[in-house]
């Protein structure tokens, strides 16, 4: 008989968010695989847990997965953790999950804590559609990718970030989506959490005199529907309406529907979209 994967969420500060589920299945799995176990030692030590460890890590990921699944296949039972939080969220878990479903290992989430989702309810920030994106790349071209992606993302936007650097990430993210309302979250669970409510300027001249301190949560205020509505408009104005009837036509749409939308978007009638499809290049000074 197979054994099984369980993802166990541990806690990222205060010890007292494990969970009796958690604790339990540490306990009774016969193998826990650790993201760094002299982290996970303390917590195991804290609650008087026994159970066998090893390590898996980003860098043992792909060979350490495979070890693991041939234990699974054999019998045992393993337990996943990470150094803080839920594993398989922006840490090496993702690849043990993947080689458990090629293999039809069976494997489960006992929920529990994370980062992301703790900063992202106590920011003030909308809460009901957001996007993740964890730490930003390091290679300089990906990073811009990424960046330009989130310039015109609506949904409220959560990144991690290590102190040495926020100072550098929060300079590029006012370059890059403008001055945006910010919540910068960190010590979550601890003693000295905080939740600052700020913009990206105003968090760049607060840490002008104050050394940042603490791994932190960026939650970043999503584009308003209005700023992009105002640069579709400025963007049409650009364009002739032919141009703009093409952009609908060639992703399929009926003629009709576009003139519609053409009209729609320039704020004028169909009749004026329809007089200048049919005058052309001649009628296009009147009516742009």
């Amino acid at each position: 008989m197979q054994g099984k994967l369980y993802l166990c969420a541990t806690p990222i500060g205060n010890l007292e968010d494990i969970t009796l589920r958690v604790l339990r299945t540490l306990q009774e799995v016969d193998l826990i695989a650790a993201e760094d176990t002299r982290h996970s030692i303390k917590l195991l030590n804290h609650f008087e847990i026994k159970t066998p460890m090893t390590s898996y890590h980003e860098y043992n990921k792909v060979e350490k997965a495979r070890y693991l699944v041939d234990k699974m296949r054999e019998g045992l039972n393993v337990a996943l953790i990470t150094d803080a939080g839920t594993p398989g969220i922006s840490d090496p878990g993702e690849e043990l999950v993947r080689q458990c479903y090629e293999a039809g290992i069976e494997l489960t989430s006992l929920p529990g804590p994370a980062a992301c989702i703790t900063a992202l309810t106590i920011s003030g920030l909308p809460t009901r559609r957001f996007a993740f994106e964890a730490f930003l790349p390091s290679e300089k071209k990906e990073r811009q990718r990424i960046l330009k992606e989130m310039e015109r993302e609506t949904r409220t936007i959560l990144l991690y970030e290590a102190p040495h650097r926020l100072v550098r990430t929060l300079t590029e993210l006012l370059e890059v989506l403008g001055d945006r309302n910010i919540t910068i979250c960190r010590e979550l669970t601890k003693k000295y959490e905080t939740a600052f409510r700020t913009t990206f300027s105003g968090a760049l001249a607060h840490y002008e005199t104050e050394e940042p301190k603490g791994e932190c949560v960026i939650v970043i205020e999503g584009k308003s529907a209005e700023e992009i509505q105002k640069e579709q408009e400025k963007s049409w104005e650009s364009m002739s309406i032919g141009e703009h009837m093409e952009i609908y036509l060639s992703s399929g749409m009926e003629k009709k529907e576009a003139m519609k939308q053409v009209a729609k978007d320039r704020g004028i009638s169909k009749r004026e979209v329809y007089q200048y499809l049919v005058k052309g290049e001649e009628g296009k000074e009147s009516l742009q």
